[in-house]
């Protein structure tokens, strides 16, 4: 009832009608500027003093502004927790997710260590669990084993065979992943400084959503070989996956079995035991940490049952224990891997901003993404010195980490201390650890990435523009692979976004009686036109791409062809031109016989003058007058001086003054039958609702002052409504209002505008009624 009563109140306004120029007069609009000079500019960002600093250095190293405040006693037994548990998970995907780069497993501890402590300093997001990625591991993968193939360590064995030089090879891969990972982090850190953390938001979610969905393809198809036990080919560039995938096909009869029992052993106890955390997950207090167990079982069951010797299974191998002391990237690999970098750089940031963000939305906390940007960059560039490879945040240590109680970035310090011990302590002990078990701890851990399949039926109800985007980009990743895919992803992406602003819906509206609300006619029933105004509306900014458009359309919609109008109007002048002119040519030969015929009837007079004077000389002599003759004189006389078109002073009669009028009468209304003949719809005024533009460009200002000239020509009046202020000034700096174009044709909303037509098409209907009236 509370609802219905509050959908139900009325409210009434009473004011003047507004247009721009009575808008800055009631609203005091501010003429000065407030825009600092260039000098100030400049000297703004060298001025110093120590709140100055204060901010600068809690902004960029945010674990000064909440480490001090850290309560003990609310967070450190949610975070003690939640460490031990990613710490846990740091193990096993740590090891697996090695395997996709290429690597060998300890390489995914280091990177499970350093790269987490500095972001615990630099980040501002307090749940995510940075460390190694199935994405960017698949994609650091990909450069190791192209810029390091098998093929160029290939050494001549004892027997006359070929054996590939393992220990040269990985050592080899190791200097490729750190530069790769070191210039990925000076990009991330180029672009946060620069503050140009807005570039993921061209990134949609659909784009990632189809980008990782294929790069879980590719994830997959790379441990299908430990699965199998099998060695396919290398392939590179586009198609490469599918033929990878052909020549896994005709080596499955080569199929180890034994390794495949493993796997499939492995894979299902970890399925049914993820199901059960996931069914349980409220009721549980710590998810089970199935995946160490896991490898702690598989571990025991393979070294004391002599697997590796027996079965050939393969195993890890070597994990030496300690660290390994830092080393400078070699940098005549940057010019080599530049795009990868770059590519790593954004889908790793994109990756890691969308579940920051998630998560300080949900627990209303800000999220920097410049500051994401910096502090990932770091994370990559001083993880890179210390032998780690490419990191963001990972989703399932993610959810683990909020779940299970974590409330600050001190939860990954604690994980952190966990991976520390085992690489220098419980390292070694995982040597005889198979390496199908790890693949089966990926495969398990893309479940998440494959459920992304279903964005398929929910986009294809909700927006198809955003479908086409995510197909896109999954087949371009699958086809052409993950560097060539993001970029064919993101070019496509830009083009929806330009064909949508190019390809916007243009309507007419109408008014809802009884309010001031104006609606699609073609959506909304109830809204009806306003006779003689139409309103025209864009749903996107008007600019140089849709600017033809408008005129087309606007044309298009109100039923007025300006072209034609204009051609009918030049066609009606020139004849009305000629006819003038026609009528200019006989009024000069009537003036002309005029003028003739009165130079002869003055000769005429003068001789009868001559005659009379002679006759009247001959009377005095004779004393008689001849009256006939004078008579005719003077009657030939009054008719030679007789000139209509030369008398100055000649006033018509009241007949004549009624036919000229009704002669100009009915011209007009001829020419009124025309135009409404070329409307079509007795349209005077049309109003451009462009509200919902948010800038103007030259070829916009261009294209609206063509609408005035042109339909002003041809005697429609336009008016514009909804201007928001940063528009009305960028209109005013184009020189845009003039005589022509006044700035009262700019209304404050299209109720205002459609009042004024009304109000002035009233006073018109008046004046002309009370002259037709004094006319009778």
């Amino acid at each position: 009832m509370e609802e219905k009563d509050l959908q139900s109140v009325e409210y009434f306004v009473k004011r003047e009608v507004l247009d721009e120029l009575c808008l800055d007069e009631v609203a005091q609009k501010e003429t000065w500027s407030t825009k600092l000079t260039l000098g100030d500019q400049v000297k703004e960002p060298l001025r110093c003093s120590v709140p100055r600093l204060k901010h600068i250095l809690l902004t960029w190293v945010p674990v000064l502004s909440w480490l001090p405040r850290y309560s003990i006693r609310e967070n450190a037994l949610g975070d003690l927790i939640s460490g031990c548990s990613v710490g846990i998970m740091h193990l096993p995907q740590g090891m697996a997710y090695a395997l996709l780069a290429s690597l060998r497993p300890v390489y995914g501890l280091y990177t499970s260590l350093f790269p987490v402590l500095v972001y615990f300093i630099f980040g501002t997001s307090r749940h995510i669990s940075i460390g190694t990625f199935a994405v960017i591991s698949i994609m650091v993968g990909s450069v190791t084993e192209r810029l390091a193939p098998d093929s160029n360590f290939i050494v001549n064995g004892t027997n006359g065979t070929e054996t590939v030089d393992i220990d040269k090879r990985d050592a080899y891969r190791v200097q490729v992943a750190c530069s790769l990972t070191v210039l990925t982090g000076i990009f991330q850190i180029l672009l946060g400084v620069v503050r140009f953390g807005f570039v993921v938001t061209y990134l949609s979610e659909p784009l990632i959503r189809g980008y990782t969905t294929g790069s879980a393809c590719h994830v997959c198809v790379s441990q299908l070989k430990y699965l199998f036990g099998i060695t396919p080919s290398r392939f590179t560039g586009p198609l490469s996956l599918i033929y990878t995938v052909l020549d896994i096909c005709s080596l499955l009869p080569q199929t180890q079995v034994p390794e495949l029992v493993v796997s499939l052993v492995a894979l299902a106890v970890l399925i049914v035991v993820k199901e059960i955390n996931d069914c349980y997950r409220q009721k549980l207090p710590l998810p089970i940490p199935i995946e160490l167990v896991v490898v702690i079982a598989a571990t025991i069951i393979t070294h004391f049952c002599e697997l590796p010797s027996k079965y050939n299974i393969d195993v890890v191998g070597e994990i030496p224990s300690g660290l390994k002391a830092p080393r400078a990237p070699d940098t005549t690999f940057f010019s080599g891997v530049i795009g990868d970098a770059f590519a790593v750089a954004i889908v790793g940031f994109a990756i890691n901003i969308s579940l920051s963000k998630t998560f300080g939305l949900k627990y209303g906390y800000k999220v920097d993404s410049n500051q994401e940007l910096v502090a990932l960059g770091l994370s990559n560039t001083i993880g890179g010195f210390f032998h780690c490879y490419s990191v963001t945040s990972s989703l399932s240590r993610s959810l683990v980490q909020e779940s299970t109680g974590g409330k600050t970035q001190v939860a990954g310090v604690i994980s952190s201390i966990i991976v520390l011990i085992t690489v220098l302590k419980i390292g070694p002990l995982f040597e005889d650890l198979p390496k199908a078990v790890l693949s089966t701890i990926v495969f398990v851990n893309l479940k998440g990435m494959f459920k992304q399949f279903m964005d398929v039926s929910l986009l294809w109800k909700t927006n198809k523009v955003d479908l086409l985007v995510w197909l896109v980009t999954f087949i371009s990743t699958i086809v052409l692979n993950l560097d060539l895919g993001l970029a064919v992803s993101v070019a496509f992406s830009m083009l929806t976004f330009i064909f949508r602003t190019q390809l916007p819906r243009y309507s007419i509206l109408g008014n809802l009686p009884g309010t001031e609300l104006y609606l699609d006619t073609d959506t909304y029933k109830e809204a009806k036109e306003i006779p003689g105004i139409k309103i025209f509306r864009s749903s996107a900014t008007i600019y140089y791409t849709n600017a033809e458009m408008f005129l087309e359309v606007l044309q298009e919609k109100t039923g007025i062809e300006i072209g034609k109008l204009l051609s009918a109007k030049k066609k009606r002048d020139a004849k009305q031109k000629r006819r003038q002119e026609k009528e200019k040519k006989k009024t000069k030969k009537e003036a002309k016989k005029q003028s003739l015929s009165c130079t002869f009837s003055l000769k005429e007079s003068q001789m009868n003058i001559e005659t009379v004077s002679e006759r009247t000389k001959g009377e005095r002599n004779g004393n008689s007058v001849d009256f006939s003759m004078t008579e005719t004189a003077t009657d030939g006389l009054h008719k030679g001086q007789m000139n209509l078109a030369y008398e100055p002073d000649i006033t018509m009669s009241d007949s004549d003054s009624a036919t000229g009028s009704d002669h100009i009468t009915e011209f007009s209304r001829h020419g009124d039958e025309e135009k409404k003949r070329a409307c079509k719809s007795g349209t005077h005024s049309i109003i451009l609702d462009i509200s919902t533009t948010s800038f103007v460009d030259t070829v916009t200002v261009k294209t609206l002052k063509n609408i005035f000239r042109d339909f002003g020509e041809v005697d429609l009046d336009i008016y514009l409504a909804g201007c928001q202020a940063c528009v009305v000034e960028q209109l005013e700096a184009a020189d845009f209002f003039s005589a022509s174009i006044p700035k009262s044709r700019l209304f404050i909303t299209v109720h205002d505008a459609v009042l004024y037509i009304r109000k002035k098409q009233w006073k018109a209907y008046f004046v002309l009624d009370v002259s037709r009236n004094t006319q009778m």
